[in-house]
């Protein structure tokens, strides 16, 4: 059975990670540190000292910027949530693929020369390859979630650019950051695994907890078309979430993807594949090669 977490916006606001809200405003990672000094004048004002003469007129823009993210957020903390959908499911790997409840989802495995001699991965890697160990909720477990803002905040603003944009920046934050905050729960509490788990904000954006969770998209599992699979899983539309008819999610401000337990979990990237693997992923994914070539276009060798 799947649990539905809903966030108030206040409840996730800790959670966002500034370095990539300034970044889609054009902003490098230094500037996002205003979010860590307190809200008072004096302090501001002292954080735009640290930096250069030269500097300081777009650290005086970031901070600005920040101000109107914060005032942004305590107004649709009044009328909207974020929520995120989630199931824990009994999970084997066959292969390359997992067996998620019955539901077969293939997965790519990297094809680069490691000169250390390092195994090339694949998430199915961090699955047992048989269910045999009942208990074992982390060897035989995966987590499946999505999670989205509400959709009518994409709709704010719309005659107003700048807020209009600021509200598109800061849904994609929320939606992470409410990610955030749910797989933290989860470890915790809803799975369990983690239970003890302590870790300071920083150390939690910093990904210092146990286990992983690749989102649908992203290098270790860049085949947008798995939010079909994931959805015969979860029933996005539980959260408000639909697909494209090539997989997209509406709305933008919406992520999807898988959580691994094991110890040993680690973030990869696929990197380029060779026209073996992704023959072979098309007979898996039971789709045309063309279908395939189409999702994964940026990894396919030239």
């Amino acid at each position: 059975m799947s649990k539905i977490f809903s966030y108030k916006i206040h409840e996730v606001t800790p959670y966002i990670n500034w370095i990539y809200f300034f970044h889609a405003w054009g902003f490098a990672p230094r500037f996002a540190t205003i979010a860590n000094i307190k809200c008072c004048y004096a302090c501001r004002a002292m954080w735009l000292t640290t930096f250069v003469e030269n500097d300081r007129p777009k650290a005086s823009e970031a901070l600005q910027l920040y101000k109107d993210a914060e005032r942004i957020l305590k107004l649709l903390d009044k009328d909207y949530e974020v929520q995120s959908i989630v199931k824990l499911c009994k999970a084997y790997a066959d292969g390359d693929d997992i067996i998620l409840d019955g539901i077969r989802i293939p997965l790519l495995r990297q094809q680069k020369i490691n000169n250390d001699n390092s195994p090339n991965l694949c998430l199915s890697d961090f699955i047992r390859q048989n269910i045999s160990q009942e208990n074992d909720k982390i060897g035989n477990t995966v987590g499946v979630f999505a999670s989205s803002v509400d959709e009518e905040i994409a709709h704010l603003y719309q005659n107003d650019p700048y807020k209009s944009l600021l509200i598109q920046t800061l849904s994609d934050r929320l939606a992470e950051a409410a990610t955030e905050k749910m797989h933290e729960d989860v470890r915790k509490n809803y799975w369990g695994y983690a239970s003890d788990e302590n870790l300071s904000m920083p150390d939690l954006l910093l990904e210092k907890f146990q286990g992983i969770r690749p989102a649908v998209g992203y290098p270790s599992l860049p085949d947008q078309s798995v939010n079909f699979l994931i959805d015969e899983i979860l029933s996005f539309r539980s959260i408000g979430i639909t697909l494209t008819e090539n997989g997209a999610m509406h709305p933008h401000a919406s992520v999807s993807g898988l959580m691994f337990a094991h110890p040993q979990s680690q973030y990869f990237s696929i990197g380029k594949i060779g026209h073996d693997q992704l023959n072979d992923y098309a007979k898996r994914r039971g789709l045309s090669m063309e279908e395939v070539r189409k999702y994964l276009s940026a990894n396919l060798k030239e």
